[in-house]
């Protein structure tokens, strides 16, 4: 009975999604060689060959200095010069790993976990080509600091290699020993992001910087069986990002005085489904978890779907740059319309584009293939 339970809850499982292209995904990805950071060298990098190492996104050359320094911020304005192959190669090995695993969720193709468990060693952990865990020099500044706490949202795709790693394990060619390997570099992650400075700082920050941490925060302790950190973070849920970010409308007002609020506002809301998501027990539900006002999760989507469904009714300005790639086809959706069992939602969801074209609408797709999302 139980054999059939599962096949018909596997069954159910795939049903709402578009297996076809998940296997177009797969099959793209199996095309593919592993992929290391340590091939592209960052010159202007205080770290080494393994370290990673970003610019912030929206800082430019001094005009009234001769060598460009130190750099200035023009918000939402994106220097396409500043160095992104650390956070590029990072994205492609992100997207390959997660295509592969759910192809192999999808079809039971070994080949496709083969593929996928060669992307994790060489990324993650052979000697001569492995990340390591930690982003000292993350979104650095030329002329002003060699990485902030800030760059840690850099990491916010790897949420999906966790879920990817527990689809794998499923195969024999997810050894004993690389599920070990694995599980300690993101438990060496965890532990620096949650004791470095600049770990705090981001953990810190009130506006979706630090919501993306926390996401992070708890995608990572529950991968490594933290639950000190996965109660910490459904702590400061409760009692700190919704109090501190939220309206009482269900905005976000920190997102909305961007340059860009409508993906801002997006992303924050994508990142706080997210939480819910992971963090939510039958003990401790946060998607049914309100303040005394009434915020929670349920007014923050009902705040923002009505703009989702009918982009023409924002009531603020356009974005000012990327506005027309929104919306795509992101997570939250579907998290929420199962969660709240929510049609809307899920038929909206249904309708988007899973693969926008705009490089800055994928940029701010954390989850890539949320089937292996859904239990």
């Amino acid at each position: 009975m139980m054999d059939h339970t599962k096949a018909r809850d596997h069954k159910n499982r795939l049903s709402l999604f578009d297996t076809t292209w998940i296997i177009k995904q797969a099959e793209a990805s199996m095309l593919e060689s592993p992929i290391s950071i340590t091939v592209a060298i960052a010159s202007k990098s205080e770290g080494g060959l393994h370290d990673y190492y970003s610019n912030g996104d929206y800082w430019w050359p001094n005009p009234d200095t001769v060598d460009g320094l130190p750099y200035i911020r023009l918000d939402g304005e994106s220097n396409p010069n500043n160095f992104n192959s650390h956070r590029l190669l990072l994205r492609k090995m992100r997207t390959h790993v997660a295509n592969l695993a759910a192809g192999y969720v999808v079809s039971g193709n070994e080949l496709y976990a083969e593929k996928a468990v060669s992307f994790l060693s060489v990324f993650f952990l052979h000697e001569s080509t492995r990340m390591n865990p930690h982003l000292l020099y993350a979104q650095a500044i030329p002329g002003i600091c060699s990485g902030r706490g800030i760059g840690i949202i850099d990491t916010l795709h790897l949420i999906d290699i966790p879920v990817a790693i527990e689809a794998l394990s499923a195969s024999s060619c997810m050894t004993t020993d690389i599920y070990q390997g694995l599980q300690r570099w993101f438990a060496d992650y965890l532990t620096w992001m949650s004791t470095h400075e600049n770990g705090l700082e981001e953990m810190n920050e009130r506006n979706n910087h630090g919501v993306c941490w926390f996401v992070q925060a708890a995608a990572f302790a529950r991968f490594t069986q933290n639950k000190d950190m996965i109660r910490l973070c459904t702590f400061k849920y409760k009692e700190s990002l919704l109090p501190d970010q939220m309206d009482p409308d269900g905005s976000f007002p920190r997102e909305l005085a961007r340059t860009k609020p409508y993906g801002y506002a997006i992303f924050v809301l994508d990142n706080m489904v997210t939480l819910c998501h992971i963090l939510s027990t039958p003990e401790d539900n946060l998607w049914n978890f309100e303040l005394p006002d009434g915020r929670g999760i349920r007014r923050g989507l009902s705040y923002l779907f009505p703009y989702l469904r009918d982009k023409s009714t924002w009531p603020y300005s356009p974005d000012v740059e990327h506005f027309e790639g929104w919306p795509a086809k992101m997570s939250f959706l579907l998290f929420a319309g199962l969660a709240h069992d929510n049609q809307a939602y899920m038929d909206l969801w249904n309708s988007l584009d899973p693969d926008p074209t705009d490089m800055e609408i994928r940029r701010n797709m954390a989850i890539r293939q949320p089937l292996l999302w859904v239990n």
